[in-house]
């Protein structure tokens, strides 16, 4: 058994890793302890719980505060930590307080767990990832306990600002707003700048991913000296959420915004800009929100944040690819360059694998959850699974109605979208790969 462990490749076993941490936390969350009523939630309620909160996406089948007691709300946070900051993170974060040296074998898997280009320096990484995030995290937590210790009491308020920290910052959209209405996330703090503004920062900084965090520290403000995968993430991550903004403004001012004060219209609409990549909080009604805005969240969903981040999603460095080469496509150039570099081949090749892989998915999964619920609307069918996939969280109210059918396809969603579609594919594709052999060229037509 050991050997078989050992004989794994890096991917293998960081989709095994994730695996585990769910069997585990599905158990957790299936003792009657677990629930306020102190009555198990059964088997698949409890898997899907598990795999949203390791996954960082929550959708619910069940009102956080309302259905979880302390225990479970803790498992959930928990699980959480462990999802967005990636397993073998928190192992190596043990290994630093027992002072055991980090082998190579664990490198490498520390490597692709957190999605880093290089081996060398990947333990530093993984340190100042560590660091980041408690700091980031505590100083969110700070904040959001000043905010609702008045409201909440004491005690409450601390472990509801901890709480909400721990999943803005890890982009997981799981709330305790369950005592405001089940399902209300943070609608009644729409118009809150202190609460809104703090959760839209912890969400953008966890989506931004940890290399760049890494290259920010080297190279301070100095942005040419940046490495082409941070000015990228910063152009997309800034273009996205700009236009975002603008758009849902546009879409939404005489619906959801309607009646509001200016300045609420702009929080709102920037916050709503920011948590479909990939937080899944809202502080609007997603349920009555207009078809177009349904497709400006889908569209920001299915991008998701950047690589090596707590988000999902295709990631910002994927669209920015296939956007370049389509320019230079069409002004036929050869070479795919931005910022004064050119893009590898290989970059191209996966960023088109990933966007067929996840598409393929959505279609098949929202044809699926139709055929078992023809009463839902497709839109809604749709924006679950991309939701799913790309670990947002955000939904217009149906999860929990979908059965088990439809639940399971969910978490296959949700499992796929934390550890990589590539990934996973890999896994069925690695024992069938046909020796390469050059085969003779011949044209076809295109568009």
């Amino acid at each position: 058994m050991g050997h078989k462990i050992r004989s794994l490749t890096y991917p293998q076993l960081v989709v095994l890793g994730y695996l585990v941490i769910i069997t585990m936390g599905t158990v957790l969350l299936s003792f009657p302890m677990a629930t306020r009523s102190n009555v198990s939630v059964g088997f698949v309620d409890a898997l899907f719980t598990a795999t949203s909160a390791t996954c960082v996406t929550g959708l619910v089948v069940y009102d956080t505060f309302t259905h979880w007691s302390l225990f479970g709300q803790i498992v959930i946070m928990t699980l959480i930590q462990i999802g967005g900051l990636g397993f073998m993170a928190v192992i190596t974060m043990f290994s630093f307080f027992l002072r055991r040296r980090i082998g190579l074998k664990e490198r490498g898997l520390l490597r692709e767990s957190v999605n880093s280009m290089y081996l060398g320096g990947v333990v530093l990484l993984i340190k100042r990832l560590l660091i980041g995030t408690f700091l980031f995290e505590g100083f969110g937590a700070v904040i959001l306990s000043a905010r609702f210790i008045p409201q909440m009491g004491l005690t409450t308020g601390i472990y509801n600002g901890i709480f909400h920290s721990v999943s803005a910052f890890n982009n997981a959209g799981f709330d305790l707003m369950g005592k405001y209405g089940k399902y209300s996330s943070l609608i009644s703090y729409a118009g809150d700048p202190v609460v809104t503004l703090t959760i839209m920062g912890l969400i953008i900084v966890g989506g931004i991913g940890f290399f760049v965090w890494d290259d920010i520290l080297k190279h301070r403000h100095r942005f040419k000296e940046y490495q082409l995968h941070t000015k990228i993430v910063f152009a997309i991550t800034s273009f996205l959420i700009t236009w975002g903004a603008i758009v849902f403004f546009l879409f939404e001012r005489t619906n959801l915004l309607n009646g509001l004060p200016f300045g609420e219209k702009i929080l709102v609409s920037l916050f709503s800009a920011v948590t479909p990549r990939t937080a899944g909080f809202s502080v609007v009604d997603m349920g009555v929100s207009l078809p177009g805005t349904r497709l400006l969240t889908m569209i920001l969903m299915f991008i998701g944040g950047s690589p090596g981040s707590t988000a999902g999603g295709i990631k910002t460095t994927t669209f920015a690819a296939l956007v370049i080469s389509a320019w230079s496509s069409l002004k036929n150039t050869k070479g795919d360059s931005v910022f004064g570099r050119q893009l590898e081949e290989s970059a191209l090749r996966r960023a088109n694998t990933v966007v067929v892989i996840n598409l393929t998915l959505v279609l098949v999964s929202s044809l699926v959850i139709s055929a078992t619920k023809p009463v839902l609307p497709l839109g809604d069918a749709v924006l679950e699974t991309v939701s799913a996939l790309s670990t947002v969280g955000l939904s217009t109210g149906i999860t929990g109605s979908l059965g088990i059918i439809g639940q399971l396809m969910l978490i296959l969603l949700m499992y796929t979208g934390r550890v990589g579609s590539i990934s996973l594919a890999l896994l069925f594709m690695q024992h069938r790969m046909p020796v390469s052999i050059q085969k003779p060229t011949e044209k076809i037509i295109i568009g």
